[in-house]
């Protein structure tokens, strides 16, 4: 398998099949959380990488596989190129994981069910995030057609087409599939080798590493001797990473001494970089990547380093406690049944903003018309210009109102 050179969002509502078809895809199953296998659903984003293939003989749509061997003729098929699904949670209460996970995307398939009107809230929220976000390369996958007759599938469409009339998928080309039953997937395959191109990077950078997840890979028990340094996945959105290469973490861990609290960058080596699978010598941006590391593993388990960003020691963007947004607010909350109209942001409000794949909380000092300070709970590692996603609290939830822009 080649490395990947694209990420690609799986989105929608709870329960609308996107593990499913991650998995028809890929034939990996991303829900490996305990919790996740007991409740059915996505918690935490999850990843896997396929590559897309054709067959030199069949006509299209039935060319595109993932098979090394095309199943209509039998013949050996030719690689085309190898992405990432990122897989991210559709339940509400997840937002902040999906808006994460939608900063490392560069295009996202929006999967809604056939089986239950369009929108759904959630649908409805996902969209928005990506609209804000500006995810442009979207593909819609009208899921589960073999549940339904034939003339609710034509029905559900026209209400998919007025859903996203005016959003930025107003154009999205609408793929009607079986995940379960492998129906479409060929012309799934071939609509998003069209739709979703490999973005350029800028490989002549620094490396810049966007954190997701990390890890510490060593069972219980393992002996001293034998213990291997942390994990940390994501994605590099520019630069070359090598092993052997000098790493340093930002905004780092947490360090608390005479009643004051700072954070400090870690500095460590790469020990290993894998790809696609395999370890490789050198990764380049685009795709999902895991990097070894010499960092105690205490640092990485649980997820700990997620939202942070790793690069060579002294290229990465400042560390921010405190962030000016230029805002841009929506004009209705999306994701509840009934929409109520967003105010404007007020002093001393409590914020959940999502920056790159880190997400804080903070609180407003200072609001105006369309520019909001706010001091942050946990600080994030963030070039300005950056965009950030911003959740209010809407009853018991955190609800997308808007984006801001980083202004120094």
């Amino acid at each position: 398998m080649s490395q990947p050179c694209v990420n690609i969002g799986m989105v929608g509502h709870v329960d609308h099949g996107k593990t499913t078809l991650v998995s028809a895809l890929s034939g990996v199953w991303t829900d490996t959380h305990s919790e996740e296998m007991k409740r059915g659903i996505s918690i935490r984003l999850g990843y896997a990488d396929t590559t897309f293939r054709k067959c030199p003989n069949c006509p299209e749509p039935q060319c595109y596989t993932v098979e090394k061997t095309c199943p209509g003729c039998g013949e050996a098929s030719e690689e085309l190129r190898t992405v990432s699904f990122v897989d991210a949670p559709g339940h509400e209460t997840l937002m902040a994981t999906m808006l994460s996970g939608a900063a490392i995307m560069d295009g996202a398939i929006l999967v809604i069910a056939a089986n239950e009107t369009c929108p759904q809230p959630q649908t409805k929220e996902h969209l928005m995030a990506l609209n804000i976000i500006g995810i442009k390369n979207i593909v819609i996958v009208q899921n589960k057609i073999d549940l339904v007759p034939k003339e609710k599938v034509i029905e559900h469409y026209h209400q998919i087409k007025e859903f996203v009339k005016g959003t930025v998928a107003e154009d999205a080309p609408i793929v009607p599939i079986s995940a379960q039953q492998n129906i479409n997937v060929d012309a799934l395959i071939m609509t998003m080798e069209e739709k979703i191109p490999t973005p350029v990077h800028k490989i002549d950078k620094p490396p810049h590493m966007l954190i997701a997840r990390s890890f510490d890979i060593n069972k219980p028990g393992t002996p001293i001797k034998k213990i291997t340094g942390g994990v940390i996945g994501g994605t590099l959105t520019e630069g070359i990473l090598h092993p052997g290469d000098e790493l340093e973490v930002k905004p780092g861990r947490k360090v608390e001494s005479d009643g004051m609290t700072r954070w400090e960058p870690i500095v460590t080596k790469v020990s290993l970089v894998v790809a696609g699978k395999d370890n490789v010598e050198e990764a380049t941006p685009g795709g999902l990547l895991a990097v070894g590391t010499t960092l105690d593993p205490t640092l990485t388990k649980s997820d700990s380093l997620t939202g942070q960003v790793a690069g060579l020691p002294g290229t990465l963007p400042p560390t921010r406690d405190d962030l000016k947004l230029e805002l841009h607010l929506l004009e209705r909350v999306v994701g509840v049944s009934d929409e109520e109209v967003i105010g404007p942001i007020k002093t001393s409000e409590p914020l959940m903003l999502n920056v790159g794949t880190a997400t804080t909380v903070g609180v407003v000092t200072s609001a105006r018309k369309d520019i909001a300070e706010v001091k942050l709970k946990r600080p994030v590692c963030a070039e300005g210009e950056s965009m950030v996603a911003i959740s209010r609290r809407v009853g018991s939830r955190w609800r997308l109102i808007g984006v801001g822009v980083i202004k120094d």
